[in-house]
């Protein structure tokens, strides 16, 4: 069980953390129809909404109440129910996902009662909901932020009872922030290979696979789970839990409809693939679709073939806590040696790891570690390229924001194929850091220089 080192410094120097209003309003996202509203400063969302830009390279839907020095000082309460009404009345979304950022928690908003004071003075939107999060900056990361709005989600539109009937080829999927889209789809078809009919919260493959629409453009989200299947939840067959974050979103649902669940740490490493599959044949009562096999043959193969170039590789990691375990588990799979882990904040996903120590840290601190346990390659987001140029190493970029390259949310790490692809990259990564020695030539030679 590994050591969880808080960090002895005084201040964060080149942060790697994500903020918690960055994660609920990316949780939110994932709904369809739906608008994130950050109540706090106007600059804070304008720097949120140019990180998801950057990373999805698609117009993204997020608006601010634009919290000012005086409303900050006398109140904003008015801000958020002018707010609420105007996107009512402007964009008209089904959903608005209230994010109380970090400005609003040191002010005291009392969010509930604001949003009391909304629906009386506005009773003809109560067909609007409004899911509040209280996601401060102060605390956590992107990744704990998602999962309270994921919570959030469940609390205020999810099933309150168990259902009357159900669905048996239904299955409900909570989709941990360590998902990107395409892993979405990879997941979507797993699920579906069975008979199977997946209910994914937050969609993200529905909503951020950079897909056109027929309208050309849209000022709320272009796709993601629909209310009314938030709604009837109940019915489905099971739950499935990607990520070690929305264990406590899954007990509070499981409390409520009684759905038996199924848990996983992540879906990279072969373990782990083959649970997945026999819990979705368990559910199914179907046998393993024989393209299944053909994958899980493939990924055999794939590592056998990459063992050599990867068997050994000192690795430094950083990420958010269920992204950094899921890969350490998946790298110690194939020989390599995680000897610098640093992880954005705390996280259940950090108790279980078989490393001697993690640290909650920043790019300083992964740096130093790296320099000092001599890693020969750097997994970090967009952030850590600056890292692994001053070190000489070469960088797998994993996690959020990843902005220096194209396509990186469509790039699926899980399942067999997804863990295929990894390999490869791992493999071509570390293909170049060698080089052929050169031939070694007798001074005694004939032809050989003086």
């Amino acid at each position: 069980m590994a050591a969880i080192l808080a960090p002895a410094k005084a201040l964060a120097v080149n942060p790697l953390k994500v903020s918690q209003p960055v994660g609920a309003a990316l949780a939110f996202l994932g709904l369809a129809r739906c608008m994130p509203l950050e109540h706090g400063a106007r600059g804070c969302a304008a720097f949120n909404k140019l990180f998801f830009m950057r990373h999805f390279r698609e117009p993204i839907a997020l608006q601010t109440t634009a919290m000012d020095q005086v409303t900050t000082i006398l109140g904003a309460d008015e801000s958020v129910v002018e707010a609420l009404a105007t996107l009512a009345a402007r964009d008209q979304p089904e959903v608005v996902g209230l994010v109380a950022t970090g400005l609003a928690e040191t002010q005291g908003a009392d969010i509930p009662r604001t949003i009391a004071a909304f629906r009386a003075a506005h009773p003809g939107l109560a067909a609007m909901a409004v899911v509040p999060v209280s996601a401060t900056d102060t605390q956590g990361c992107l990744e704990s932020g998602y999962a309270l709005a994921v919570e959030a989600i469940l609390d205020h539109l999810g099933p309150a009872v168990p259902a009357a009937r159900r669905r048996p080829r239904q299955v409900n999927l909570l989709a941990s922030s360590m998902l990107c889209p395409g892993d979405i789809d990879v997941l979507r078809a797993w699920i579906e290979a069975f008979g199977l009919e997946a209910v994914v919260l937050p969609d993200l493959g529905d909503s951020l696979d950079g897909h056109l629409i027929e309208a050309g453009f849209s000022t709320l989200t272009y796709g993601g789970t629909p209310r009314p299947a938030i709604a009837a939840l109940a019915q489905s067959a099971a739950t499935l839990v990607i990520g070690p974050s929305l264990e406590r979103a899954a007990r509070r649902l499981a409390e409520r409809t009684g759905l038996p669940t199924h848990s996983f740490a992540g879906l990279s490493d072969l373990a782990a693939c083959d649970s997945f599959t026999h819990t979705l044949a368990a559910i199914a009562g179907r046998p393993v679709p024989p393209r299944l096999c053909r994958a899980r043959d493939r990924l055999l193969d794939a590592m056998v073939d990459c063992q050599f170039q990867l068997g050994g590789t000192r690795v430094a990691l950083a990420a958010d806590p269920d992204l950094l375990a899921a890969l350490t588990v998946f790298l110690s799979g194939m020989g390599m040696e995680v000897v610098a882990a640093v992880a954005s904040a705390r996280g259940p996903a950090l108790a279980g790891l078989e490393l001697d120590e993690v640290l909650v840290g920043d790019f300083e601190d992964l740096e130093r570690l790296a320099r000092d346990r001599h890693a020969e390659l750097i997994i970090a987001n967009s952030h850590g390229a600056p890292v692994a140029a001053r070190l000489g190493l070469p960088l797998l970029r994993a996690g959020f924001p990843v902005t220096d390259v194209y396509g990186a949310p469509s790039l699926a790490s899980v399942g067999y194929d997804g863990s295929r692809r990894l390999l490869f990259e791992l493999a071509n990564l570390m293909l170049g850091q060698y080089r052929e020695i050169a031939p070694y030539r007798s001074r005694y030679r004939r032809d050989a220089p003086c």
